[in-house]
């Protein structure tokens, strides 16, 4: 009898262990969709709001960047020894294993999108989605190493909700609603 469960598991185990092939030209579809939707026109200044809260990518030379992570660098050693307070917890360094994905949510009506998972300690102010010109669509980008990771979308700070593009996964002891991304070693 036990035998027989321990063939299921290993099979299950392999299963799930398996890669994910994903369609290398799916970002591409889903970022035409994106931009295909057209934000109506907003009045005075309700299309000026709009422009300032708008996130926006920022491009920083190399040299310019190195000289930032100075300035971060020399802040971190000498604060904790002004104000006394201790030194700020640091994240892990990237490594090449490191890889980008997109998150995306159609959440109609949401004044506000996090993504919340095992990769920001569940952290809602960690990982804000952005909204699209769209209004429905929220997304943004992370860098995941390799193996599985679960997250959800905590949609204006109070509804969990599980990535209905994505596998779920198995319940969690708080009941809440949350799916699973495999991220392999390169």
């Amino acid at each position: 009898m036990f035998e027989a469960r321990d063939d299921t598991l290993e099979y299950v185990i392999r299963h799930v262990r398996r890669p994910v092939r994903i369609d290398p030209a799916l970002d591409g579809r889903v970022m035409e969709r994106i931009a295909a939707h057209h934000a109506p026109r907003l009045p005075g200044l309700a299309a000026a709001w709009d422009w300032l809260v708008r996130p926006r990518q920022v491009a920083v030379s190399p040299l310019g960047a190195l000289a930032a992570a100075v300035v971060v660098a020399v802040a971190l050693v000498v604060m904790p020894r002004v104000g006394g307070a201790p030194p700020a917890r640091r994240a892990p360094a990237a490594t090449a294993a490191m890889r980008e994905f997109q998150f995306v949510l159609v959440a109609p009506g949401a004044r506000r999108v996090s993504l919340v998972g095992d990769f920001n300690d569940w952290d809602p102010a960690s990982t804000p989605l952005h909204q699209t010109s769209a209004r429905t669509i929220w997304s943004g980008v992370v860098a995941l190493g390799p193996g599985r990771h679960r997250y959800a979308f905590l949609v204006d700070g109070t509804r969990w909700v599980a990535d209905p593009d994505a596998p779920a996964a198995p319940s969690d002891e708080f009941g809440t609603p949350s799916s699973v991304v495999t991220v392999g070693g390169s």
